[in-house]
Formats: C-alpha cells, structure tokens, sequence
C-alpha cells in the first residue's frame, strides 16, 4: 500500500489527479465513465454570474498532438448549477472545485458570494485568463492592478481556499506571483491553453469566428513543464500543475518538478476514464520504486 494524499495548504486530496475545469462539465457528463470517488477532485465548468451562451461555432479544432478550442466560457450560470447540480455532486467523496469568471470585476466578487456560503464546495478557482470586457478584451492576468483588485475583492467576500488559474499571457512572472501571494491566494493552477490560430485553407479563412483559440494538449507539455518548474521555484505557494497530460509518466513529470497535484484537461475528452489510468499508473510507480509516500517523491528533480 501507498499513500497517495498530498497536501495543498488548506486543501487536503486522497491523490493528487484532478479533473480540470471545462473538460468534465458539471461533472453529470464524465460520471457515467469513471467513478468520480476515485479522483482527488473535479473542478466544474467555469461559471459566471448569469449564464452565458459562449463563442458561436465551430468551437473545437484537433490539430497535430492537440486542440483547439474557442468554447467562449459558455456555462449555466451560478445559481442554476447550484440548483440543479450539486446534490448531485455532493454525493461522491471527491474535493469539489468550482471554477469562477466574469466579465468584470464586480461579477467575479458575486460568483464567490454565492458559492462561499456552501460547504460542499471545497475550494474556488480564479479564472484571470479570460476576457476583460472594462478593458479592452485583455486578459486579467495581464494586468497587475485588475488582477490584484479581482482577488483582494474576492479574498473579501470568501473563506474558502483560493486558487488562481494562470496562463501564458502574463508577462511579469515575479511581480504577479508576488501579488498573489500579497493578496492571500492560498493555490495556483498553471498553466491556461496557448493562444493559437488555424486557418481554411480550403475556404481561405479563418477556422474560428473569433480567428485565435487556445491550444491544449501534449503539444504543450514541454511549454507547461518549463512554466511550471519556474513558477514553484520562485514561490511558496503549492502549484497544481497542467498542460497535455494523457499518462501516469506525463503526470510524475509534473510531480517530479514540484507540482504537488496535476490537472487532467484534453485528457478527459480523449477517454472519460483516463483520470482512473493515471491515479493507477502513479500508484504502481511508487510501488516499484518502494516508495510508501508521494509526497516523498513531490519536488525531487530541482
């Protein structure tokens, strides 16, 4: 026997595999394929404050050792998911992430209002890599003020832990990590799908209406390593890593670095029950190399 649990400030998991955000709805989708009991957690589908229809089609585009997606943040909205989904998720014994967005600041804080006061809910995920409609269309992880004020107004309203999704748009690593850690963020997730572009060349335009889409995969498995061995080498805070991990070995290469969990994302739409393969596969690993604790392993390869 091995003791897979691993430690992530305030939030403890049985093992450290966990379904990313936008891979595995509302959790209802992939439950039919693998026994959510068995993952350390599954984060829902971003939510916003009031439901939202997302990008117009086509929205997924498989390419060379990925996809791309231009999904738009489609969702439910807030309190539809907490009328119609969580008892049903409430009866599976997997931590339960919720991750939040908006289109302002203000719709941010108000998603967190309403999630704070539910203690099914284990942990909220901040996601700053999406469109900032008071600025421009940026991102908000591009933007130190706008990000600083999104989680001390968060922060403010919830007791719950705090993780903050990033991606490659930000472009002052040290200067953001610090305010994350300033502002009281207890997690960071790492790292969002790579802006990218796909082009008809039958049709002789572009293939999404919004032109880019984000890039996800084992293409950027490398991109996603190099991100996140930086990142935990700088801060203290834990780090779920994340970035085209369909094995056990790809999910030990983000361990092995620091990550003290990983996110399955493409992963999921490739094969529902891959999450299952993976907790097995590192599970077997740490049995062959007699290792009793994973946390044992987490962080040797510095």
């Amino acid at each position: 026997m091995v003791n897979l649990a691993v430690n992530l400030g305030r939030l403890n998991l049985k093992n450290p595999v966990i379904l990313a955000s936008g891979t595995c709805g509302y959790g209802r989708e992939i439950a039919p394929y693998l026994d959510l009991n068995r993952v350390g957690a599954i984060t829902v589908k971003g939510l916003s404050y009031y439901p939202f229809p997302g990008n117009p089609p086509p929205r997924l585009r498989e390419v060379y050792a990925g996809v791309l997606n231009s999904i738009g943040l489609e969702n439910k909205g807030v309190r539809r998911f907490i009328q119609e989904d969580l008892s049903f998720l409430s009866s599976f014994d997997t931590c339960l992430l919720v991750n939040i967005w908006g289109h302002t600041e203000d719709e941010f804080t108000r998603v967190a209002q309403e999630l704070d006061k539910l203690e099914r809910i284990d942990a909220l995920e901040l996601n700053v890599s999406c469109p900032n409609t008071e600025r421009g269309r940026a991102v908000f992880c591009s933007d130190l003020e706008t990000l600083k004020s999104i989680v001390a107004k968060v922060r403010a309203v919830t007791q719950k832990p705090l993780i903050v999704k990033l991606g490659p748009e930000v472009k002052e690593w040290e200067k953001t990590l610090d305010v994350l850690e300033n502002e009281g963020v207890d997690i960071l997730s790492l790292t969002n799908s790579f802006p990218a572009l796909f082009v008809d060349v039958e049709k002789r335009e572009f293939f999404f209406k919004r032109k880019f889409a984000g890039l996800s995969g084992p293409a950027i498995k490398p991109l996603a390593l190099k991100m996140v061995y930086e990142v935990v080498n700088y801060t203290s805070l834990p780090v779920i890593g994340m970035g085209g991990i369909i094995s056990a070995y790809d999910a030990l290469e983000f361990l092995l670095i620091g990550a003290k969990a990983v996110a399955l994302g493409v992963a999921n739409l490739l094969d529902p029950a891959l999450a299952l393969s993976v907790v097995e596969g590192i599970e077997k690993y740490l049995q062959g190399n007699k290792i009793g604790n994973l946390e044992d392993l987490i962080g040797k390869v510095r």
